[in-house]
């Protein structure tokens, strides 16, 4: 019966004169209603962005042949989907370099290739093109009834109407709440317009060069907290991954946040003990920039080009002023260890450049891990290692610097199932597993007379956002632990960011700090407000220090709220920008990428090495087994590329099977390369391949995946970019195990 009722009710709807236009306003304007009710992205102006670009679809598709509209709506559902999968794998919308792989099936895959994120998307944008197509074929003898005449307007104003609240009362909300993504593109192509226009309109006018020593001086005028040098012999730096501030109650005190959720009740209770500092600022995403900024005293690039420690390692100067080297040069020992593999970022070359004796990473831990975590040791497991390493620095009689990197909380998350009953999310359980074994740790170290003699730096190397909480993606920490706590003030007021973090420890011992940082020291206190930058979740932000902060988004509009410190629950909004003040806030950021080369283009560069690499029976992830560091590059607008591959067997007995992928922007790039290629120890595989770059690549990753039983060693991965008429012999890159710069 109730077949049958279906099938005499899709013929009668069929034969209706409006069956093609519900079928299109299911397809166009429920689903993507539905997607942000279910994935709790209700902000209003979504629903106003979803309303508006439905109705012009409505308007331009309606009564149009399937064959032209098809593509059409095949292309929205993609766009929709992709917003979906690449939301959920790395909380962003897809831009302009992503439509390139609108079909590339491993774009709508989560990031940890286990299928759709979100199923039921890709099932009900299928259902509901199916139904359009045969509502297209069954009222294809029934005269459909036209829109009125001036239905055009009803997108006009509902977008118009998006715009002027954006204008009036700018929302703070991620992208993917306010936009969806065709709006959003619609909307950054207007905003590019509109600064073409006025710098069309301006004339001969001449952009001054930005003011930046605000921002890149080392400034040790301040009062200093201690009368004396530290009393600590050796130093402690201890990066969780991806923990915002408002984690640390002291924290969300001290700038009357509105976040309550106590996710870390140790962390919190230890921040009681030593110095906070609330307003610490965050440059960037990602791990390597992080690392770089709180270790080299420099801003990292804040955009998405070449990571500077990358860039580094053409240099034998600059990495001679980061901290372990200058520590090392005052007789530390200086020591890197973290629980994931090394070669990812090619931190397995970067960390001994920047001066660490020791550079360590998953391979070195012998204790069982807890847990089994395709990026590497479980936090537990982690500390514990870490706990031996400490105890073998102690019975040395040389002081030491240790930097410790944990892992666990990168997504796709570790936690064992129990924190998993407790928490609702994956990423709150394993914040919870890490401040538990974080603080087991820390109480060990107590226990065995470390916190004595020991200065202890705690923080994040970026942060992984939370909801709702306003800039909570630039919201970083700085717990110390040190010797003088009694005289350190709990709670330390003005603005700090990872570029201060290597003057301030050379300045807690009151070694000579070299000119080449930036930044200040959190061990003294400053009159006057400092500039200071940072670029996340695809915003640029610029604080003068002298109470403004300014915020620039992807449509070249700046807006400019009164604040005096950098992080805060509400600013006051004074206005709003774009033209020569908006190039003036991003010829900032540009002088800032190009401190270390003076260029954009970084051209030449070696990532092999004769280092013995161990091969897996299986590859599991991406990023997570990646066999070098050729990751995040930047390919400047009409270059060409050159790559050069050798890849040896070093165990007679064995074979091994290799796999090259080059990504943008997380997504795979095609080069026509073969899937998997043997090597043998008789057969070596050797491979010279190029391409151009019609267009400029930023985000451009590399990925040699390998899997087979003995070892490989990959003596050559040759790297060059050139613009037409720069060419070079790829012969001239040296194989000394360090990439060069041309």
């Amino acid at each position: 019966m109730a077949g049958r009722f279906l099938v005499n009710f899709m013929r009668l709807w069929l034969q209706h004169p409006l069956s093609s236009l519900t079928a299109l306003i299911g397809l166009v304007l429920v689903v993507p209603l539905g997607l942000r009710l279910a994935l709790g992205w209700s902000n209003p102006l979504g629903y106003l962005s979803d309303l508006g670009i439905a109705s012009l679809l409505i308007v331009l598709l309606y009564r149009r042949p399937w064959w032209l509209a098809l593509p059409v709506l095949s292309v929205w559902s993609l766009m929709t989907l992709a917003t979906a999968e690449l939301v959920s794998a790395v909380g962003r919308l897809p831009n302009l370099a992503d439509l390139h792989y609108l079909l590339d099936p491993q774009f709508l895959e989560n990031s940890t290739g286990g299928g759709f994120a979100q199923p039921w998307l890709a099932a009900a944008l299928a259902l509901g093109l199916a139904v359009w197509l045969i509502a297209q074929w069954g009222s294809r003898s029934t005269p459909a009834a036209g829109l009125p005449r001036h239905a055009w307007l009803v997108s006009a104003l509902l977008l118009l109407a998006h715009g002027g609240a954006q204008h009036l009362q700018p929302s703070e909300e991620d992208q993917w709440r306010l936009f969806n993504l065709p709006h959003q593109l619609l909307a950054a192509g207007i905003g590019a317009g509109q600064a073409r226009a006025e710098e069309w309109l301006e004339g001969d006018s001449v952009d001054m060069p930005p003011q930046m020593a605000g921002l890149t001086r080392l400034d040790l005028n301040g009062q200093k907290l201690l009368p004396a040098p530290g009393r600590a012999r050796n130093v402690l730096l201890v990066v969780l991954e991806g923990i915002p501030g408002a984690y640390l109650g002291t924290n969300r005190h001290a700038l009357l946040s509105s976040y309550r959720e106590n996710l870390m009740p140790n962390l919190s209770a230890w921040a009681e003990r030593g110095m906070n500092t609330p307003d610490y600022v965050l440059h960037s995403h990602q791990t390597i920039r992080g690392l770089y900024a709180m270790l080299c005293g420099d801003y990292d690039k804040l955009d998405n080009g070449t990571p500077k420690g990358v860039e580094m390692l053409t240099l034998t100067r600059r990495n001679q002023a980061c901290l372990p080297a200058q520590l090392r040069k005052n007789g530390f020992a200086t020591h890197y260890l973290q629980g994931a593999g090394l070669r990812f970022m090619a931190k397995d070359r970067i960390m001994p450049h920047i001066g660490f004796d020791t550079t360590l990473g998953r391979e070195w831990f012998a204790n069982p891990s807890y847990l089994d975590f395709p990026w590497g040791k479980d936090d537990k497991a982690f500390f514990e290692g870490a706990l031996d390493y400490v105890g073998q620095l102690r019975q040395q009689e040389q002081p030491w610097m240790l930097t410790l990197l944990t892992v666990g909380t990168h997504q796709p998350y570790s936690a064992p199932e129990e924190y998993l009953q407790r928490h609702d999310t994956p990423r709150q359980a394993a914040v919870a597993y890490l401040d538990d074994t974080l603080g087991q740790f820390l109480a060990e170290l107590e226990r065995r007379g470390v916190l004595k003699d020991t200065l202890v730096v705690i923080t994040s190397d970026e942060s992984h956002g939370i909801d709702g909480v306003r800039l909570a993606s630039s919201w970083g920490f700085s717990l110390v632990l040190a010797p003088e706590r009694e005289r350190l003030p709990r709670v330390k007021s003005g603005v700090y960011g990872h570029v201060d973090l290597s003057a301030s420890v050379l300045d807690y011992f009151d070694f000579p700090v070299p000119a080449t940082l930036s930044g200040r020291s959190l061990f003294r206190d400053y009159e006057t407000g400092r500039e200071i930058m940072s670029f996340t979740n695809g915003k640029l932000r610029y604080h003068d220090g002298q109470g403004t902060l300014t915020e620039c988004d992807f449509q070249q509009r700046c807006r400019y709220y009164a604040r005096e410190g950098f992080i805060a629950e509400r600013a006051t909004f004074l206005g709003q920008y774009s033209g020569q003040r908006a190039r003036q806030i991003a010829s900032r950021a540009t002088a800032l990428n190009r401190t270390l080369l003076q260029t954009p283009l970084n051209r030449h560069y070696q990532f092999g090495s004769p280092a013995r690499i161990p091969l897996q029976a299986q590859i599991k992830d991406d990023w997570a087994d990646n066999l070098i560091g050729a990751q995040y590059l930047e390919m400047p607008k009409g270059s060409h590329t050159r790559v050069r591959l050798t890849v040896r067997s070093v165990d007679p007995q064995q074979h091994a099977y290799i796999l090259l992928k080059a990504k943008e922007f997380e997504q795979d790039v095609p080069l026509g390369l073969p899937t998997e290629m043997l090597v043998t120890p008789e057969q070596p595989l050797e491979m010279d391949f190029s391409f151009d770059n019609p267009e400029s690549r930023k985000a451009f990753s590399f990925h040699l995946l390998g899997y087979g039983l003995g070892a490989i060693e990959v003596s050559d991965f040759s790297v060059i970019t050139e613009l037409p008429g720069q060419a070079e012999s790829l012969d001239e890159v040296p194989d000394d195990g360090n990439a060069q710069s041309s």
